[in-house]
């Protein structure tokens, strides 16, 4: 997803608390996403200095959340954050460092197949021998 920044008057308009009700993080680590670089710092609501964050700031978030999710680290994402804000002549870097990523990801998705497939099969050996022991019981009750 594109990082790309909508001008003001083209874009909805949050406050830190509607940020974080419409992404799903809090508003702790929205105020932490910025402290470290992740968001660029909000605009400002004039009179009362509230962070205000558009739907450019929001689409980001999700796209840093869908990073983390993979595992990938906050000094990760520091790094694509810093890369994107390089402009287009990072271009390579990005795609690399995501498909990078992307070879981790799928080595995990790999590991938790066989992991599941292990699980399914406990599971099926102890409904066998639960059903083989049902009968049994079941057989010497008559």
């Amino acid at each position: 997803m594109s990082m790309e920044v909508a001008s003001e008057s083209q874009t909805s308009t949050y406050t830190v608390q509607e940020a974080a009700t419409q992404t799903g993080l809090t508003t702790h680590t929205l105020r932490y996403y910025e402290r470290i670089g992740l968001l660029d710092a909000p605009t400002r609501a004039p009179g009362s200095g509230h962070r205000v964050y558009h739907d450019a700031d929001l689409r980001r978030v999700q796209f840093l959340k869908r990073l983390r999710t993979t595992g990938m680290s906050v000094r990760e994402m520091r790094r694509f954050v810093a890369l994107y804000r390089l402009g287009d002549s990072t271009l390579g870097e990005r795609e690399k460092l995501l498909a990078d990523h992307r070879c981790v990801v799928l080595a995990q998705i790999g590991e938790l197949q066989e992991a599941v497939a292990a699980i399914e099969y406990k599971i099926a050996s102890y409904h066998e021998i639960g059903t083989a022991t049902y009968w049994t019981d079941k057989e010497n009750k008559q």
